[in-house]
């Protein structure tokens, strides 16, 4: 519907015949390929490119004059409030979760953090040798279960500090009801945090009045994965966490005074932004912004539902298709995980790319925690892989959309899928690789 504003979508890939064919990029939720217009901004500004914050030129002065204006429009389009709110420029949203998780670190360590089964790796990991981390469980569908979020927030009487929580799983797109949770949190005195990586670029955000129970305490998402490569992440959080304390990065672009055995940090966000300031990723996140914008969140919203809907309608009706998503598209971002009884899933995701010329993502989208549930793999099963890493992993195959897919690759997708189906052992004897196996 809006391939004409992606740049790169008419691009011919070869197959393993030799012939070339269009790209079809079922990865979009790994990362998505650039607007038209955040490259057309890239170069607009090129000519003004200059140091941010450190030259009192008149190209620097522009330029700090983009980037600080950049929080403002960045709160502006997820309706976070400018008194309230700091935006901390990072390079990704591992990175924004990362530095919140150092900075919680300076208080009580006795805290809690929940986190839950459905995280992806960057909110989980961080946590763990910070705090006691807990876990909300999901039920049999792979959805978040918020009877035990509410279970485990009494288990702690008031110990949990912060729930972080998925915006929308980067596994099944499962969209969490962020603002109940946000409304359970606070009800027990602790503050939600959003990894918003897979729901800012698909679905309208709002982090609600900070009067309000329903209001997102932190978001962080990254640009790569909105249209806008670069290497640029966004931190929001309340002025007050970074008030006090040291970043745990320092160097240039941090400081006031500095002498050789004293240290003035300079305010928040400067001194959690240390070194040069990736100005150019900042210019590709507005332009980026400014075009999600002119087509509508909503508008974004309801066609990538209506191609997701469509897609698990058709996948249903294939034999020997596992699917590990319900059908509920309403809380649902454009993504569908699945698997073809008998074939490795780095298999297909190989035929799919040299049959077709389509991308996918295959294996556990550094979500293993929440694979494994969802595949119904014990913990004692898991015990072969640890001795053994090198065995071939259990996964799943991800097809996610981005505004710019359509039916007709959809169509081309599931009439090779049905004939992989069909012909299965024909595909296994042409790309099973016995080392790998």
């Amino acid at each position: 519907m809006y391939k004409n504003l992606i740049y790169g979508s008419n691009t011919l890939v070869p197959l393993s015949n030799g012939e070339k064919v269009p790209y079809i990029n079922f990865d979009n939720a790994a990362t998505t390929p650039p607007f038209y217009s955040v490259m057309e901004g890239i170069n607009n500004f090129s000519p003004w490119y200059s140091s941010v914050h450190r030259g009192s030129g008149y190209k620097s002065i522009i330029s700090s004059e983009f980037y600080e204006n950049a929080r403002r429009l960045v709160l502006d389009f997820v309706g976070g409030t400018p008194e309230y709110h700091e935006v901390i420029f990072l390079k990704n949203a591992t990175e924004g979760i990362n530095k919140l998780s150092f900075r919680l670190l300076e208080e009580n360590k006795d805290n809690v953090v929940l986190s839950t089964f459905m995280e992806h790796h960057s909110n989980d990991l961080p946590w763990r040798n910070k705090y006691k981390v807990d876990y909300v469980n999901i039920d049999e569908s792979g959805r978040l279960s918020l009877e035990d979020l509410e279970k485990k927030l009494v288990k702690h009487s008031g110990k949990v500090k912060l729930v972080a929580v998925t915006g929308a799983s980067n596994v099944t797109g499962y969209v969490n009801p962020i603002y109940e949770i946000a409304k359970i949190s606070h009800k027990y005195g602790a503050k939600i945090l959003v990894d918003g990586a897979q729901l800012v670029p698909h679905h309208p955000m709002d982090m609600k009045p900070i009067n309000s129970n329903e209001h997102i305490d932190y978001l962080v998402f990254s640009a790569h994965k909105m249209y806008a490569p670069f290497g640029t992440g966004v931190l929001i959080a309340p002025k007050a966490t970074f008030s006090k304390g040291a970043p745990e990065f320092s160097g240039g672009g941090t400081v006031k005074i500095v002498t050789s055995d004293f240290i003035l940090w300079d305010d928040p966000p400067y001194k959690e932004e240390a070194g040069t300031p990736n100005l150019m990723g900042v210019v590709a996140l507005i332009n980026s912004i400014n075009t999600l914008k002119s087509i509508g969140m909503k508008n974004i919203e309801i066609y990538e539902k209506e191609l997701t809907y469509y897609t698990l309608e058709k996948l249903s009706k294939i034999p020997n298709i596992n699917l590990y998503c319900d059908m509920d598209v309403i809380n649902k971002v454009s993504i569908i995980p699945f698997n073809i009884e008998g074939i490795h899933h780095g298999i297909v995701a190989n035929i799919l790319s040299l049959e077709g010329g389509i991308a996918v993502r295959n294996g556990c989208f550094c979500a293993q925690p929440y694979v494994q549930k969802l595949l119904k793999i014990s913990s004692e099963e898991m015990e072969k892989y640890k001795l053994n890493p090198n065995l071939p992993r259990p996964g799943m195959i991800r097809l996610s959309f981005g505004l710019y897919n359509d039916y007709i690759e959809i169509n081309i997708f599931l009439e090779l899928l049905k004939n992989i189906v069909m012909n299965r052992e024909y595909y296994l004897n042409k790309y099973r690789n016995p080392s790998f196996f």
